[in-house]
């Protein structure tokens, strides 16, 4: 039977208006490294890079703030990315063999990245059966011409067609197919076999008619497309892995799968050269590996440049991943932790210039970017201003601290300067376009914790998440591994003159070095910082370098419970002696939780000088000033056995597993008994009235919705003594007239321990202990663990933090008004009135919507209409990823978004919410995806690019608009342009592409076409000869053929 309860009118209009001048959800920039990158291009003109990825992403860079987003319809990897130079366009090339038009255009005052069109070569992208060869249509490699209104096409199958820019259709030009090169070659290099794929196409310096091509069996053809004739054989014998033109046109150098390469002469009186000039194997004369590219950049200031990626030897370095630069008897292998995806070099690319001066060479890596400074001796690395590698080492916390005052702004900044001696100052040289964002207000800190035992600053505060400072525990405690990387150490003579680069470093010493909680008090700068095997490290910032000693303390959190024993791991042995501590923030105390669990969290209060912690056993009080534990609590249940294993334990008991399996079993049995049957009629009907009423209810009467069961958890389940959340506080505990500092914990149990502390005044600190006694102990009836507490003042307002009121930095709390405690458990929030502890309001979360609390913060929000009018509320994220936002203390709903996949578990365990109503949480494990629920708080890129773009009505017509995704791609339209849809003889095919349910009707990309069971190889050259004269027919029709339907860019 249903319940109703009569409110007042429906939605109140004015606290509608109210609620949208303070809430909106805007995903706004993606921080970090792109996940999976597998592309580079460069515009020299308007100095801006793209970075593709597997996963069909385009991402454009320029000066910090100037960022674009684009996303390929398909899932498909960008394997070549070309930018059209000064235009602001971008030609991309998927797997999938496809061809997308990119464009930059300027919209409501800013630039957007849009697709314009797509297209693809004529014939099979590959054969039905899996073991078949590939298809000749299949493109290799895209030249661009100088002049931007040609690109050539190599293909799998040695032919080279002609696309027409920016329309991307195939030219009148013929293309070049091997027979006409092969009239050219003498009888006995043919031998009877192929060229094989074309491996590198690459336009001639000084005549832009002339193309070099080169094969994969190893000729070269200089061909000039203006004549179409070949100018020059180069009779190569070994397999080519790239070509390189040097500025003059003169000589052009080769690379080989040998670990080799060759420097040719171009001579008009030699058009067969049997052997180049020069041939060299860098890292020989044992078997190398292959050379993948070269370039080859002069310079006025002396000896030409060579670069290339490869070419180590196979036995000794073949798993080193490398970038060596030549000049003259200089030679520095650049030794990088992850795979070259590709390189280019920044240099003068005016054609009136006599040299290349290359001035920066940018290396894509697997999973980083690194820039090198080639006009400062010793070609240091320049520090990015974005793209950094996030996932240096694995990222385990993260920790957002809003408001940075300027004091620890500057010491922070100036102790991460001082890190990077072998860094340039040399301004970053990607600078294109301009941003548009306004300076932040305040600045913004991200704080993140890591595998290896390190805690990274990074600048939050716009729309570039920049590297500030690195902070390591690891030289605390003796490890297995030398801290000092021992290709740093290698002596003068060493060979390869390896030289690490990069700071991407997945490996850890030691797992336990981890960080697990960190709490950092803005206005003292006391850090703390917390790890995997219980250490718990107090830290002070130091603008000078010392040596000194770390106090020890241990604190048993067992308290000599019997019939306990750690089968974990040890805890972490410190180094004897004193320590040498670079500028930054240095350890002062290092206490040790026993047994040496993770510690599960952390909560700091500079002004009392206390810090507490807790593990799965239990929480400790400590006083860092008087330097001696104030309290130890154990949280064990007696059956809990399961906490004493340890994450790190492989010690792990069978038998207690299947007995707690079974006891759920039996458990689910037997309140399944009690539950009403979900498919009876009477649920049905149930089910379907509260529909009816949801959606045709009078506006006057508000259903109660059904709430769900919720089992009660039993106090012996495993890990139920894993404190969850700690929270210091100045309020009533002990009676309603006398407030004093109070500290407040809760477990996996739905346990909460409230204690009243004695904290000494300030003069006395020195003399007096802090005492710590139970006040109160609260136990939730569903046992569901606690995820936060928060105490609330007279006017239902958060306390403000340590320092803030007596430094005049916030409002003084309302001590006359009666006090509150927010409890917000996995499954429900619920406000008691202290220091009674009565409960005064709840909503019950998992009842309502089925879902369990994993992240919670209480934040600030401030009109977007008016800067005086603001609100606290309570901002939630569940374990199905959407975000509810409710007001504080009255716990109503306000807003509900879906944020994050449900299936990304990771992504929704490391969401971190500001103060301010921004969040964070990684996409990748390389990438933050930075979100806002404010209205008014807003961090997306505002940029524009300006972009002399030659007139082309072709390309106007076909423009098109799209509405602005909230991370700054747009949804567009996308016209595909493919040689199948003029063609008479593939009638089957256009039906099969104009079919319903596929999203892109005329687009045969997406189509595997299942009649060529007869087609040979021959048969698809012979279309692709014909191609020709259908594209015509196809541009005679376009003006008066309907454009296709759009793709849609998610």
């Amino acid at each position: 039977m249903m319940k109703f309860r009569f409110r007042r009118q429906g939605n109140d209009p004015q606290r509608e208006k109210i609620k949208q001048d303070l809430f909106a959800f805007n995903k706004t920039v993606e921080h970090g490294f792109p996940n999976q990158p597998s592309a580079l291009a460069y515009d020299p003109k308007l100095r801006l890079m793209a970075i593709g990825t597997k996963s069909g992403a385009v991402k454009i860079y320029g000066a910090p703030g100037v960022e674009f987003t684009g996303l390929h319809k398909e899932t498909a990897t960008v394997t070549q990315m070309h930018f059209l130079p000064g235009q602001g366009r971008l030609l991309s090339l998927l797997d999938d063999n496809t061809l997308h038009l990119w464009e930059i255009n300027l919209r409501e005052g800013s630039s957007h990245l849009e697709e314009i069109r797509s297209f693809i070569l004529p014939g099979r992208a590959s054969f039905e059966s899996a073991n078949a060869p590939t298809s000749v249509a299949r493109v290799t490699v895209i030249l661009l011409w100088t002049s931007c209104d040609m690109a050539c096409l190599g293909t799998e199958g040695g032919g080279v067609h002609f696309v027409e820019l920016p329309s991307l259709t195939l030219a009148d030009s013929k293309p070049l197919f091997q027979d006409e090169i092969m009239q050219s070659v003498p009888e006995e290099y043919k031998c009877g076999k192929t060229l094989g794929p074309v491996e590198s196409l690459q336009e001639h310096p000084q005549c832009p008619s002339k193309v070099l091509i080169g094969y994969s069996r190893g000729l070269v053809v200089l061909w000039d497309q203006s004549t179409r004739q070949v100018d020059n054989l180069f009779l190569g014998n070994l397999q080519l892995e790239s070509l390189g033109w040097e500025r003059s046109g003169k000589t052009f150098v080769s690379s080989h799968s040998d670990g080799g390469y060759m420097v040719w002469a171009v001579n008009s009186n030699n058009p067969r050269a049997q052997q180049p000039v020069t041939s060299t194997i860098p890292y020989g004369p044992f078997p190398c590996k292959a050379i993948n590219k070269i370039q080859w950049r002069t310079s006025e200031s002396g000896s030409p440049l060579v670069l290339f990626s490869g070419g180590m030897p196979r036995a000794s370095y073949g798993d080193r991943h490398c970038v060596t630069v030549l000049q003259d008897k200089t030679q520095v292998t650049l030794d990088f932790t992850s795979r070259v995806i590709d390189f280019f070099t920044i240099h003068c690319t005016e054609s009136e210039k006599e040299y290349d001066d290359p001035s920066a060479l940018v290396v894509l890596l697997e999973e980083e970017l690194v820039v090198i400074d080639l006009q400062t001796t010793g070609w240091p690395t320049i520090p990015s201003p974005y793209l950094a590698p996030l996932h240096s080492s694995a990222i385990t916390c993260s920790y957002h601290i809003s408001n940075v005052p300027a004091k620890l702004w500057e010491r922070i900044v100036g102790a991460g300067q001082q890190q990077n001696p072998l860094q340039t100052h040399v301004k970053w040289p990607v600078n294109g376009g301009k941003s548009l964002s306004p300076e932040p207000r305040q600045k913004g800190l991200l704080l993140t914790g890591h595998e290896d035992g390190t805690v990274r600053f990074w600048d939050a505060s716009g729309v570039s998440l920049k590297p500030l400072y690195k902070l390591s525990t690891a030289n605390i405690f003796q490890t297995d591994c030398d801290h000092n990387d021992s290709l740093t150490q290698q002596g003068e003579d060493e060979w390869p003159p390896f030289r690490k680069v990069g700071c991407f470093d997945p490996y850890s010493d030691d797992p336990r070095l981890g960080i697990q909680k960190i709490a950092l008090c803005k206005y003292s700068g006391k850090l703390v910082v917390a790890g995997t095997a219980g250490q718990v490290l107090v830290m002070d910032p130091n603008d000078e370098k010392s040596d000194h000693m770390i106090n020890m303390a241990t604190l048993d959190l067992l308290q000599d419970r019997e019939g306990f024993t750690w089968k974990g791991h040890d805890r972490l042995t410190p180094n004897n002696g004193p320590i040498s501590f670079q500028p930054g923030f240095q350890p002062s105390i290092l206490v040790q939780c026993m047994p040496p669990a993770a510690v599960t969290a952390v909560t700091l209060h500079p002004e009392w000088n206390l810090v507490a912690f807790g593990t799965s056993h239990g929480f400790g009080l400590f006083d860092y000033h008087r330097r001696n534990p104030v309290l130890a609590r154990c949280t064990l249940h007696p059956n809990d056995s399961l906490a004493m294993e340890g994450p790190l334990s492989r010690v792990k008991s069978l038998k207690k597993s299947l007995r707690q399996s079974f006891r759920r079993i039996r458990k689910s049995r037997v309140s399944g008994k009690k539950r009403p049957v979900v498919n009876s009629p009477a649920s049905k009907v149930q089910e379907a009235n509260a529909q009816l009423a949801e959606q045709a209810g009078p506006h006057d009467v508000e259903v109660a919705p059904v709430q769900r069961r919720i089992e009660p958890r039993s106090a012996d389940d495993s890990l139920s003594g894993v404190v969850r959340c700690l929270c210091f506080a100045d309020t009533y505990l002990r009676d309603g007239t006398h407030h004093g500092p109070t500290m407040w914990a809760g477990t996996n149990s739905g346990s909460v321990f409230a204690y009243a502390l004695e904290v000494p005044s300030l003069e006395k600190f020195s003399e007096q202990c802090v005492e710590a006694v139970l006040g109160k102990e609260i136990q939730l009836m569903h046992r569901a663990p606690v995820v936060s507490i928060a105490v609330l003042d007279g006017r239902g307002n958060p306390l403000p933090e340590p320092y803030e009121v007596s430094r005049d930095l916030a409002k003084a709390p309302d001590m006359q008004g009666s006090h509150s405690v927010l409890i917000a458990s996995e499954e429900q929030f619920k406000v008691f009135t202290l220091p009674k502890v009565s409960a005064k309001t709840k909503f019950k979360l998992t009842a309502h919507e089925g879902c369990r609390v994993r992240k919670v913060a209480l934040v600030h929000f401030t009109s977007v209409s008016s800067e005086d009018y603001s609100e606290n509320c309570l901002v939630c994220l569940t374990n199905l990823g959407d975000i509810h936002v409710f007001s504080v203390p009255g716990l109503r709903p306000q807003m509900r978004y879906d944020c994050v996949r449900k299936e990304d578990i990771s992504g929704i365990a490391s969401c971190v919410f500001t103060k301010a109503g921004e969040g964070f949480y990684l996409i990748s494990p390389s990438e933050f995806e930075r979100f806002s629920l404010s209205a008014r708080v807003i961090t997306e890129p505002l940029c524009t690019v300006e972009i002399n773009r030659p007139h082309d009505s072709t390309a106007v017509s076909n423009s098109t608009s799209g509405s602005l995704q909230a991370n700054g791609t747009r949804k567009m339209q996308s016209e595909s342009s493919s040689l199948e849809e003029a063609e008479g003889v593939f009638e089957e095919i256009q039906t099969a592409l104009s079919s319903p349910a596929l999203d892109s009707p005329n687009s045969s990309a997406d189509i595997a076409l299942d009649t060529t069971a007869d087609i040979t190889v021959e048969d698809v050259k012979d279309f692709l000869v014909s191609a020709e004269e259908a594209e015509k027919n196809l541009k005679n029709m376009s003006e008066d053929e309907p454009r296709s339907p759009g793709i849609l860019i998610n």
